[in-house]
């Protein structure tokens, strides 16, 4: 009986192929690369499958997932290896292999210890990579004519995705269409579906290209993702919004060159700031001006207590949204003031784009 193989989430698309033992020792891989792995250490834990759902991992389990760097300042941070090496991490429960150079010290999951068995190699030879680079589409701002909204925030777990999930559902309850894209971060099911279920009309992300993780990219590949998503989500759904989630926090890397670009920052109608303190609301705001970007609303963590709502509204005159605000549909009233205002103090983004 052939030893039955589980296909990470990442894995999705996978071509026919066969299994190259020998590249193991003189193969360096690059990202989205597709191995075939031992399981040598799974310790309750698991994977999560092409639709979503959970591989339980035993001992002796034979995966195929994807070779990818992570950043994730709550749990790890993975790269993927310079060099052949046969025993190798599970840095990401999506799929991603790598090795992981530092872990948080809060962070108490065991680690998956994998042993690389083979490459996949397709019906031409080649080694299968999950990215769809043929798909991907050149950045041109001018033509992104849809509302786009940024959910940015301080740091992982910040409370981005769920601002954007409820920003959805309120723009919904008043009557306007909207759909969302993760454009950065880590393969995972959970943030697309959760903001999905919660009422997009349509919800994305850079997994969607195949991407295993895009931490380090190069700028132009980002963007290319960008458009590309933003292109079928406009042919798809039509919306009226898109709200764009970036991961992480905004002094990250890709987080970072990305409020940096003036081409990008183009395209943005608002940017909705989720924070997880009150210091924390301050200091991203003071760096967001910086960048001469002001938050139509802030949001996230910190807005679960009204003792820390009432702190930061004391310093600041950005208007602040708890969930239950965002899901009545009151970022529309901050989107109105938007579309009206010629107050120098809006970015030059936002004045061109009112």
């Amino acid at each position: 009986m052939a030893t039955r193989i589980k296909n990470a989430f990442i894995c999705n698309r996978l071509p026919q192929y066969h299994i190259d033992s020998e590249a193991i020792h003189y193969c360096v891989p690059q990202i989205g690369d597709v191995g075939l792995f031992r399981v040598e250490s799974a310790l309750n834990q698991y994977l999560k499958d092409p639709l979503g759902g959970s591989h339980y991992l035993f001992d002796g389990d034979l995966i195929t997932a994807a070779f990818g760097n992570r950043y994730a300042t709550n749990q790890y941070e993975g790269y993927i290896p310079e060099s052949p090496q046969l025993y190798l991490d599970l840095i990401a429960r999506g799929g991603v292999v790598g090795l992981i150079k530092s872990a948080n010290a809060t962070f108490n999951r065991p680690i998956v210890k994998l042993k690389l068995e083979g490459f996949l190699r397709d019906e031409s030879g080649s080694i299968v990579n999950t990215i769809q680079y043929g798909e991907l589409l050149p950045f041109k701002p001018n033509a992104i004519k849809t509302k786009v909204l940024l959910s940015v925030g301080t740091s992982m777990d910040s409370g981005k995705t769920t601002t954007a999930a409820n920003a959805c559902a309120g723009l919904k309850k008043k009557g306007f269409s909207a759909a969302y894209i993760k454009l950065t971060g880590t393969a995972f099911p959970k943030d697309v579906r959760y903001v999905y279920d919660r009422g997009a009309d349509m919800a994305c992300d850079f997994s969607d290209l195949g991407f295993p993780s895009t931490y380090l990219l190069d700028l132009p590949l980002i963007l290319s993702i960008y458009q590309t998503l933003i292109d079928r989500v406009v042919k798809q759904s039509s919306p009226d919004y898109i709200i764009v989630e970036i991961a992480d926090g905004i002094l990250q890397r890709e987080t970072h060159m990305l409020l940096s670009h003036p081409s990008f920052m183009q395209t943005v109608h608002g940017v909705i700031l989720s924070c997880g303190d009150s210091l924390g609301t301050l200091t991203s705001i003071r760096l967001l001006e910086q960048l001469k970007i002001h938050p139509l609303a802030v949001s996230g963590l910190f807005t679960a207590s009204d003792l820390l709502i009432r702190e930061v509204r004391q310093q600041i005159e950005v208007p602040i949204l708890n969930a239950e605000q965002l899901l009545s549909g009151e970022l529309l009233q901050e989107l109105n003031k938007i579309s009206h205002s010629s107050d120098s103090s809006y970015p030059d983004f936002l004045q061109e784009r009112a």
